[in-house]
């Protein structure tokens, strides 16, 4: 019997992450659903509280336009049939239906630092959530948890992750930077500036302090503004335009070429940093740069999702009492587990 297989996709990154991976699956039941919740965040959600995070809101809008423009089959959820192995780009939150049986965890790009939400998490039990990516990867609820570098896997286990647990394999979309340079973005010879949603995570953002950062920088010569998608464009376009008047801002667009075409790239705490590593441009960001360039994934030639699909493929071949032992929590029992669903703690 070919066996039904499910992909939880959030961000478009993530999305486009799944897709590649079950692309490389055609011989089993593909099914896609954007990130949903249960219990208490089930019912916020159409509140709008929770539109910036990847449960509603534009990320959900992004996901839900890219599965159906691909006709990808979705099941909302994952109510529609038994899955024999799930695939998700985020432990944050892990769906009481996901822990039933084979789960995968994909590294979706970089970890956010180890801040008072972490320690928060780690030591006193708050919900995974509250520390972002930082959290990533402490939920034991998964299988196996492919990783983007020998750097992020020591990353991991210093967290506590199990090691046994942690394959690297690169990650789908951090690969293959250097295909980025085959485009036709019309600009080059540029500062490129690749924002983030700080605020819109509810964290400190001096923007004023970076936009001055950036214009010294830059030296006189062309910015080009990318937003991120998650931004409150309006708002980030305003401030721009008060110190950086002449900026090209671009909301849309290809991101990895415009780092292609750039003279360098200033960051702050975006995955796409990785990219200008890997494209060898000047990089600067809100991390250590040693750090960064010790985490930076690995350039497979785009085989990540082959790689991961293989290790799928091997995990289905494993009786799932085999699979299980008992999970490891990385810190404290979480307090969640009293007011959130099995699987939100």
């Amino acid at each position: 019997m070919t066996a039904n297989l499910l992909f939880v996709c959030g961000s478009l990154n993530q999305t486009t992450m799944m897709h590649k991976i079950a692309q490389s699956l055609p011989e089993f039941h593909n099914f896609f659903s954007p990130f949903y919740a249960e219990g208490l965040l089930a019912k916020i959600v159409p509140t709008g509280v929770l539109d910036r995070t990847i449960l509603a809101g534009s990320h959900y809008a992004a996901t839900e336009n890219y599965l159906n423009n691909n006709s990808l089959p979705v099941d909302y959820g994952g109510r529609g049939s038994h899955y024999d192995l799930a695939v998700t780009g985020t432990d944050l939150i892990v769906q009481s239906n996901l822990c039933k049986n084979r789960l995968i965890l994909v590294q979706e790009g970089i970890t956010e630092p180890e801040n008072l939400a972490y320690h928060l998490v780690k030591n006193l039990g708050f919900p995974r959530f509250l520390a972002n990516t930082a959290a990533t990867g402490l939920s034991d609820a998964y299988d196996r948890f492919f990783v983007a570098s020998q750097g992020y896997k020591e990353l991991f286990i210093r967290k506590g992750v199990r090691p046994e647990k942690l394959v690297v394999t690169g990650i789908p979309n951090f690969d293959n930077a250097g295909d980025a340079f085959n485009n036709d973005f019309p600009f080059k010879n540029y500062v490129l500036v690749a924002t983030s949603s700080i605020r819109e995570t509810g964290k400190l953002d001096n923007r004023i302090a970076f936009l001055h950062k950036v214009k010294r920088l830059a030296g006189g010569k062309r910015v080009l503004f990318k937003l991120h998608p998650n931004e409150k464009m309006r708002r980030a376009e305003r401030e721009i335009r008060s110190i950086l008047p002449e900026a090209l801002i671009f909301r849309d667009g290809n991101t990895n070429h415009m780092i292609a075409n750039c003279c360098f790239l200033i960051t702050q705490v975006s995955s796409v940093v990785f990219t200008g590593i890997a494209l060898g441009k000047e990089v600067y960001s809100d991390y250590d740069l040693s750090l960064l360039n010790d985490l930076a994934p690995i350039q497979n030639g785009g085989t990540s999702s082959s790689r991961i699909a293989e290790e799928c493929k091997n995990i289905l071949q494993i009786p799932l009492h085999e699979l299980r032992q008992p999970q490891v929590v990385v810190g404290r029992r979480s307090w969640a587990s009293n007011w959130l669903p099995s699987g939100f703690d």
